[in-house]
């Protein structure tokens, strides 16, 4: 129970976002000898990584949007148009990426969550095993994490 010498406030509020964030990244450092050692290394911080395909006509064919963050790459969306699926452009965005985190990044693992509906067997044959199933996420649906090692 919260004490009445506190106010809850349930805005959205990106000052505060930021200051809580900033706060907890020091608390889990200081806590975490792991999370200490990323300081001043190129992981220590989150960068984008994205790769596209258009078509014949410019036009976006699918791609694939995430980011890399402490020797992993995370899989935000992986998009192929209903017109080129089946055709190995998935698997072309998945590898230019995983190629991307691991050669010019030093990623080792790479991490992406997908519904029952969208991609999972896509992902196992590509090598991704799954770790996480989680029911009703949302209600009828299922999610899934799954991992890939990239390096050894």
């Amino acid at each position: 129970m919260v004490s009445r010498m506190f106010r809850l406030v349930t805005e959205v509020d990106k000052a505060r976002r930021d200051l809580l964030r900033t706060r907890l990244r020091e608390t889990n450092t200081a806590a975490s000898p792991v999370l200490r050692s990323l300081r001043g290394t190129p992981h220590e911080r989150e960068f984008p990584l994205h790769v596209w395909v258009l078509d014949e006509t410019g036009d976006l064919a699918g791609g694939l949007v995430g980011h890399t963050w402490a020797t992993w790459l995370h899989v935000t969306y992986l998009w192929v148009d209903d017109r080129h699926r089946g055709s190995g452009l998935g698997t072309h965005l998945l590898t230019a990426a995983e190629r991307t985190a691991r050669d010019e990044r030093g990623c080792a693992a790479a991490r992406v969550e997908t519904w029952d509906f969208q991609a999972p067997g896509f992902y196992t044959k590509q090598g991704y095993e799954v770790v996480c199933v989680i029911p009703d996420y949302p209600p009828g649906i299922t999610e899934y994490t799954l991992v890939k090692r990239l390096l050894g």
